[in-house]
């Protein structure tokens, strides 16, 4: 073993005592759902912020972006505006969400939809969906854990690297399980530490040993060029609307994935969050870094059969065995603390909205965090599965099909934050169309993130997140108004107009 294998199991082995000691923290009741799920509600700005960023900026970050842009060229970019986009729409719409919440005990979306429309089926839609949408999410960030594995020595095999993948697998479960939400709290702060030196140590020594950055271009171009599905540097024409609906659907679906409701309710008051929604986008400058890294892998000449295996190459040759180290650690650790935080959030909506449904959100019975501590063993073994049986060509659609699905709850969960004129059961139609729009779409491209529209003899690639939920509001929004117009039961509306102050 080298001296960089000791070091990446150093800081792996620390950041797992952290998470079993995080159950310490605040001398905290972990029998409770808002102590385990959301730390007791009392994280402020700097914890928030940590946290926000060890969700959002994931193994889909360092890995899942910068392998698009190394085996697709300038499509992977996307990942740069959509967090762009997200964060004046988070500043706006999670605010009102988290005062909701607050005052009513929501711990999950599915909570705040059941009492916002009176209607348990589609509870159990925005919930159902929820964890589906999350399990694909969290494979991604194990599959980014898998490729460092086979990268740094400890395990050069296939099989090895599952061993090990199932190891690191058991340690998430336990302090999970253990610690809950100040698991990955804690951990984030190491987490974005190491990113944040890795990303800076790769932009000042990469691209000079490659003669630069116009260099690095240039030579991407030719490789691009050279594949056989070329891409480019430059975005073509064709690609135009795919890109800024990419874009725009990500932006959309980003805050309300269930892991992202975890770490906004987490907060302790509505002005953390608008703090927090102007400082991550901090992040979306290391992001446009990370990706450039793909186009690095290709002006070195890196071929790999794996293109998730870019960067973990990249890293082994140009940074000293040491530091790789480093680099590597914060992958694997880059992914620990969102798979987390996600099986937490799937967890609260199993235990939440699936198997049973509370008419006071406020007065939750202790066995109901139990049960959510073992839900979130069961999402992480699901997700695991997913990680070793399914390989899509580029990692980054485990992400995008999770989109795809997640932002059909859009219409109930944000839309309905604004008003009630929306039908219940036009919601539910609504959902139930854009989920097997964004399905089938899915499935007749191979797995892909976009879908070419024919519209009188032209064709139109566009995101399939984007595509489905258009899908979904044309048929709430025709529906809504039929059963309006009828005079067609709504259900009861249980909140009121203080709630959102």
């Amino acid at each position: 073993m080298t001296s960089g294998t000791y070091i990446f199991a150093a800081l792996v082995a620390a950041v797992t005592v952290l998470g079993f000691l995080a159950s310490r923290w605040g001398r905290a009741k972990i029998d409770s759902l808002d102590e385990w799920a959301l730390g007791g509600r009392r994280f402020g700005t700097i914890v928030s912020w940590f946290l926000l960023g060890g969700d959002l900026y994931t193994a889909y970050t360092f890995i899942a972006v910068p392998a698009l842009a190394y085996g697709a060229g300038a499509l992977a970019f996307f990942a740069v505006p959509y967090t762009t986009i997200a964060y004046p729409l988070v500043f706006l719409i999670m605010a009102r969400f988290w005062s909701i919440a607050k005052r009513r005990g929501y711990v999950t979306t599915a909570d705040f939809v059941h009492d916002r429309f009176g209607s348990r089926p589609l509870e159990l839609a925005v919930a159902v969906t929820g964890v589906a949408a999350t399990l694909p999410y969290i494979a991604l960030q194990l599959i980014g854990m898998r490729s460092v594995l086979e990268r740094t020595g400890i395990a050069p095999t296939g099989q090895s690297a599952l061993i090990f993948l199932l190891i690191a697998f058991i340690l998430l479960a336990a302090y999970t399980f253990m610690s809950g939400l100040r698991a990955p709290a804690m951990i984030a702060f190491v987490k974005d530490t190491l990113i944040y030196i890795t990303v800076v140590a790769a932009i000042a020594i990469i691209p000079a040993h490659l003669g630069g950055w116009r260099h690095v271009f240039d030579a991407a171009q030719a490789a691009l060029a050279a594949k056989p599905k070329p891409g480019s540097t430059i975005l073509p024409p064709n690609l135009y609307f795919a890109y800024s609906s990419l874009a725009f659907g990500s932006a959309l679906a980003l805050f309300i994935y269930p892991h992202s409701v975890t770490s906004v309710l987490s907060a302790k008051s509505a002005d953390v969050i608008r703090r927090n929604c102007a400082l991550l986008p901090l992040y979306s400058i290391l992001l446009t870094f990370i990706a450039l890294l793909g186009y690095c892998a290709l002006a070195a000449g890196i071929h790999v059969k794996d293109n998730n295996l870019a960067i973990p190459e990249l890293f082994s040759r140009f940074f000293p065995d040491w530091f790789a180290g480093i680099a590597f650690a914060a992958i694997v650790i880059g992914a620990l603390v969102p798979a987390a935080i996600m099986s937490i959030g799937a967890a609260n909506l199993f235990a939440s909205n699936i198997l049973q449904t509370f008419r006071s959100r406020r007065e939750r019975p202790g066995i109901e965090a139990n049960v959510a501590r073992y839900l979130a063993l069961c999402v992480l073994a699901g997700a695991f599965c997913i990680a070793v049986f399914i390989k899509p060509q580029f990692s980054i659609n485990f992400q995008l099909l999770g989109g795809a699905w997640i932002l059909q709850i859009f219409p109930a969960v944000i839309l309905g934050l604004y008003t009630r004129k929306l039908h219940p059961t036009a919601l539910l139609m609504g959902w139930l169309s854009g989920i097997i729009a964004a399905t089938w779409m899915v499935a007749s491209t191979g797995f892909a993130a976009v879908f070419p529209l024919h519209i009188a003899g032209a064709v139109i690639p566009g995101a399939i997140v984007f595509y489905s939920l258009i899908a979904n509001l044309i048929v709430t929004g025709l529906l809504s108004w039929v059963l309006n117009a009828s005079n067609v039961a709504s259900g009861s509306d249980l909140t009121s107009a203080a709630d959102y102050a």
